[in-house]
This record gives structure tokens, C-alpha cells and sequence, in this order.
């Protein structure tokens, strides 16, 4: 099975999806959306693959978020695509890819959901 997972190691909940991955012999494609953040054309097909819209993948704490006034429902989907690819970090995570589909795996047992 190919797996990949969209992870940051400083996330205790990307680290125990990765495990429980590792537990049950799957070593998966690690991306470090961080280090190489995906361009607003990647961004939409992982969320059009999640199926959930965009906004509800973004972590609304980061300062970012505020500073980009992202919580303005007058914002744009386009313009929402620009902010996370510009701030990988408003990315939320881990989100784990499999023939099965995508999912945003907080917690990180819903990693076997995919399975």
C-alpha cells in the first residue's frame, strides 16, 4: 500500500499518526510541507481530495492567520490558497493519503481509517 503523510515532527499528533503508520509495517512517503510547502495547485487537489473545504484544514491559532485576517468570510478560496502556500504552518496536520483517500488524522488513530 502507498501512503504518504504530510507531516511536521514538532506535532505530537503528526508523530503518533507516523507511529501507529510504522506499527503496522507501513512506511509512508513523508512530506515536510514546511521545509518544501506545496503550490496552491497541490494544495487543491489534497483538499479536493480530503473532500472538506480549505477552511476547515486551517489552523485558526497561528498568528498568521490572524495577521492575514484569513477568519474574514469575505476571503476568497483563491486567496486562501495563496496564504497557505505562502504559511505552510496554517496548514493543519498530519494529513495522510492512501488508495483508501485522504484524511486530516486528528486524532492520529483515524490514520486507520485508512488502512
Amino acid at each position: 500500500m502507498n501512503v504518504t503523510i504530510y507531516h511536521n515532527p514538532r506535532c505530537s499528533n503528526s508523530r503518533g499518526a507516523l507511529a501507529l503508520l510504522r506499527e503496522r509495517g507501513v512506511e509512508p512517503v513523508i512530506v515536510d510541507y514546511l521545509g518544501h510547502p506545496l503550490d496552491a495547485a497541490r494544495l487543491k487537489a489534497l483538499v479536493q481530495r480530503i473532500g472538506v473545504p480549505l477552511r476547515e484544514l486551517l489552523r485558526t491559532k497561528e498568528t498568521a492567520y490572524a495577521e492575514l485576517d484569513l477568519g474574514n468570510p469575505a476571503r476568497t478560496e483563491d486567496e486562501l490558497y495563496a496564504a497557505v502556500a505562502a504559511h505552510p504552518i496554517l496548514l493543519n496536520r498530519p494529513i495522510v493519503v492512501t488508495s483508501k483517500g485522504a484524511l486530516l488524522c486528528r486524532p492520529p488513530e483515524r490514520v486507520l481509517e485508512l488502512l
